[in-house]
């Protein structure tokens, strides 16, 4: 089964040349035919067929989707919207982005899906790095994994500290991962991928594929002090 059609992609290109208000309100139709019934279709076929691996009981498409206006208050772009459809696909839905399910990324240009942890705060870093400094070696097995490499390309990413606490420095020199202050990977594939009939295949096999990780993650920073 397909969810998005050409008109999807037609939709964002020509935002990314009129992204102002005027424009999306005279287009608004177009955004609800193409872009938000789609992509309430398509996340709800995904969190179905989550539901074998994650209890999703009670979330629904409108919980996991984020709105395409832009909160503009504090960023010196003031473009009003979003150029791209997103979600988290887990438990929580948008309003938990640190959790074991998958935030998607979808427009004209690509297909990108992220996992791991975007935004730890300070005690939950501490666990984080903690659980690694712990299990170092149990923690490489997770980044070797074949379908980690093969999805996600076997990289971290996110921003790095330039000092850690002297209780991880020896652990650093192993791991140089403790370092990063953010720890999440992704995926970016060819928008193509929108009008193939595994699409949702796809979503789900990089869902398994970073969940192994995720699931150390999540439950480092969730752990008891």
């Amino acid at each position: 089964m397909t969810y998005f059609t050409p008109e999807f992609c037609n939709f964002f290109a020509e935002l990314r040349e009129h992204n102002d208000r005027e424009w999306f309100n005279a287009n608004k139709p177009r955004y609800e035919q193409h872009v938000k019934q789609p992509m309430e279709n398509f996340v709800a076929t995904v969190l179905d067929r989550m539901q074998v691996h994650e209890p999703l009981i009670g979330v629904k498409p409108k919980d996991c989707i984020f709105r395409i206006y832009r909160d503009t208050r504090f960023s010196s772009d003031k473009t009003p919207y979003k150029e791209f459809t997103s979600a988290v696909v887990g438990r929580g839905g948008r309003q938990d982005v640190n959790n074991i399910g998958i935030y998607m990324e979808l427009n004209d240009q690509k297909v990108a899906f992220y996992g791991g942890v975007y935004m730890p705060d300070t005690k939950q870093l501490y666990r984080i790095r903690e659980a690694i400094a712990y299990d170092l070696a149990g923690f490489e097995a997770l980044l070797s994994e074949t379908a980690f490499q093969e999805k996600f390309g076997g990289e971290i990413h996110g921003e790095v500290n330039k000092r850690l606490p002297k209780e991880f420095m020896a652990a650093a020199e192993q791991q140089p991962l403790l370092y990063k202050k953010q720890f999440y990977f992704l995926s970016e594939l060819e928008s193509e991928l929108l009008f193939q009939p595994n699409l949702v295949d796809e979503v789900l096999a990089h869902y398994l594929a970073a969940r192994p990780l995720s699931q150390f993650l999540v439950q480092a920073m969730q752990e008891v002090e």
